[in-house]
């Protein structure tokens, strides 16, 4: 089978959106929405009971526009939000982004562990290494894009793929 362009790619999920529909990634591979490309998106694995957890990714923007990821949601958590992490006073504090990430043209942002991040709060389940959770982001401009996160080992600082 031959791979789709870019544009294809794109036309395909601009018209999934338009239909009412959402765009889909499935694993820690690229996907375009809009003129974003969401890519390294992956979580870690929690203790039995723990009750939250974090999530990674990085979002660039190629288009001409910044656009501003204004929600996330997950099914495995009552509550997903972007958080923000500074330090204040050498502790590292964590705050929610209440007006959400903006991407800037020709920009890429990177969600750390360490740094800003997605905080899946009131877990349903532990998550496992080696399985995938799925995860929906939405955009001010591009809509909404449901990815699945790869699940890392406990304590993970990288995805799963790179640490093969």
């Amino acid at each position: 089978m031959m791979p789709l362009s870019r544009s294809l790619r794109s036309l395909l999920a601009a018209g999934l959106i338009a239909a009412g529909g959402s765009a889909l990634a499935q694993g820690a591979g690229p996907i375009e929405v809009g003129d974003l490309t969401i890519s390294h998106a992956w979580t870690r694995a929690t203790p039995p009971g723990a009750p939250s957890a974090g999530g990674y990714l990085t979002i660039s923007n190629e288009g001409s526009q910044p656009d501003r990821l204004v929600s996330v949601s997950a099914p495995f958590a009552k509550e997903s939000l972007v958080h923000a992490m500074s330090m204040q006073d050498g502790v590292m504090k964590m705050r929610e982004m209440t007006e959400g990430l903006e991407i800037q043209p020709g920009e890429s942002v990177t969600l750390e562990p360490g740094g800003n991040h997605v905080m899946f709060m009131g877990l349903e389940t532990a998550l496992t290494a080696g399985n995938s959770v799925p995860v929906t982001l939405t955009f001010e401009h591009a809509g909404k894009v449901e990815i699945s996160l790869p699940t890392a080992k406990i304590g993970a600082t990288q995805p799963p793929e790179a640490s093969e």
